[in-house]
């Protein structure tokens, strides 16, 4: 087999994508509005450790809600798994990423793919962390990726000063106390983890960790525990691309996350990490870009999860056994 198929197959979908230019870059946060619209990534990374690119692979941007699957295995790792769904569910919502909304029994945020979640599991890293809660975190996120990380500190100014429905949700997560009394101070920290810049690249190499069983595949450092990393899988499967999620397990298969900076990161578990950016959004906050190219590949090299005929393994074990070049 060709070794350059792989590479051969993002390079066509790039340029097959490039031209479409559907949806709206992100204006609610203001400096996401500044973004380039037509900025494009495709980047794939296997879980030995070669990478794959085309586009724009090296241009920063925030991770915004790609952190919420790495925040929720380190809540995972830090506070226990009965701690952390005594605080959050695992179930799909069904409503948009930033409803002001809880389960009405249990008064937990639906899962930890939604901002109701997500401020949760910070909440609680910063309940036992304190002041050392961020340091941490971006540690974490910075080992995943294989450098170390930033925070752009004007979409986080910017996400802090106009973050007022955040702060309507977090403040409801406490009247119902599922965030402990500093709910400000959790929701800060909530701001600077969406805030942390990544590449293209660095998204895809974070996706082949979490393929290769929460190693590294670069620097060989042990990131994710196994267990944290099949919690991880299972709920980015079922709801990490928002009100879009179940189309998206139907339609492509694959364990995923979505950002409103334009990012989705999606994994083939055991074998590939899948990284585009693109900023120009769908009405439910997912790159419509990322959303085609992911769905192309899928189709072509049979990478959805339920495939019958297990095309896609038989394929990238041929990939990655060959040597890097």
């Amino acid at each position: 087999m060709d070794k350059h198929e792989l590479h051969a197959a993002i390079d066509d979908a790039y340029l097959r994508y490039q031209p479409l230019t559907r949806g709206e870059v992100a204006t609610y946060i203001p400096e996401l509005g500044r973004a380039d619209p037509e900025l494009f990534a495709v980047a794939l990374a296997t879980a030995s450790g070669r990478l794959f690119e085309a586009g724009d692979t090296e241009h920063p941007f925030t991770l915004q809600s790609i952190s919420k699957p790495l925040m929720f295995g380190l809540a995972l790792e830090k506070c226990g798994l009965d701690t952390v769904t005594r605080f959050v569910g695992v179930e799909p919502s069904g409503d948009a990423f930033n409803a002001i909304s809880l389960q009405a029994e249990t008064h937990r945020p639906h899962n930890a793919m939604i901002n109701a979640g997500a401020i949760t599991i910070t909440a609680l890293l910063h309940a036992q962390y304190g002041g050392e809660t961020f340091d941490i975190m971006l540690d974490r996120l910075s080992q995943a990726a294989g450098r170390p990380l930033t925070v752009d500190e004007a979409v986080f100014e910017s996400e802090r000063r106009t973050g007022h429905r955040n702060r309507a949700i977090a403040h409801l997560l406490l009247n119902f106390g599922m965030v402990h009394d500093q709910a400000e101070e959790a929701l800060e920290l909530y701001f600077r983890q969406c805030a942390v810049l990544v590449t293209c690249r660095d998204l895809a190499i974070i996706g082949a960790t979490l393929a290769n069983m929460g190693q590294n595949p670069l620097t060989g450092a042990a990131v994710y525990d196994i267990v944290s990393v099949r919690s991880m899988l299972a709920i980015m499967f079922t709801c990490g691309m928002y009100d879009y999620s179940g189309e998206w397990a139907f339609r492509v298969g694959l364990p995923a996350k979505s950002g409103v900076s334009g990012g989705v990161l999606a994994v083939v578990n055991r074998q590939l990490g899948i990284a585009t950016f693109s900023p120009r959004l769908d009405a439910r906050g997912n790159s419509c870009r990322g959303i085609e190219v992911c769905s192309d590949l899928a189709g072509r090299f049979g990478l959805h999860a339920f495939d019958c005929l297990n095309v896609g393994s038989s394929f990238l074990d041929v990939v990655m056994r060959t040597p890097a070049y």
